[in-house]
């Protein structure tokens, strides 16, 4: 899997969403809310809601239609365009994140706070949930 996401510090929190029977979901990928409680892989478009990290894998048409996703945790995130210590981020394409803007904490976008300066197509490490 492309730019797949690292666990540095292990989650303690996690939520369960449905997920459709049809599609794959690799250990560790981006997730967005695309329904109610549904989840799916983030794609390449800005504002998407975190859903969390996939816990789990999940094999397309195995009968399964619920994913464990991590949504804590300290984990290192490839970048889309440039992140910095200390500020916000969210979700900003297929399994890439991005320097949050103001309009992102209203809707609810930030996935959690850049522990380091990132720059792009490089990990970064972030805090899930330290918003």
């Amino acid at each position: 899997m492309t730019n797949e996401a690292v666990c540095i510090e292990t989650p303690t929190k996690f939520a369960r969403y449905t997920v459709m029977d049809s599609i794959a979901v690799p250990l560790n990928t981006i997730m967005k809310l695309s329904g109610a409680n549904t989840a799916v892989a983030s794609t390449a478009a800005d504002g998407e809601i975190f859903a969390g990290i996939a816990w789990e894998e999940k094999t397309a048409s195995d009968g399964m239609t619920e994913i464990v996703t991590a949504i804590d945790g300290v984990w290192d995130l490839v970048v889309d365009g440039s992140i910095t210590n200390g500020g916000n981020v969210s979700l900003s394409g297929a399994n890439t994140v991005k320097q949050s803007i103001e309009a992102e904490t209203v809707t609810g976008a930030i996935l959690g706070k850049a522990l380091e300066t990132g720059v792009h197509g490089a990990a970064s490490r972030v805090r899930l949930g330290a918003n």
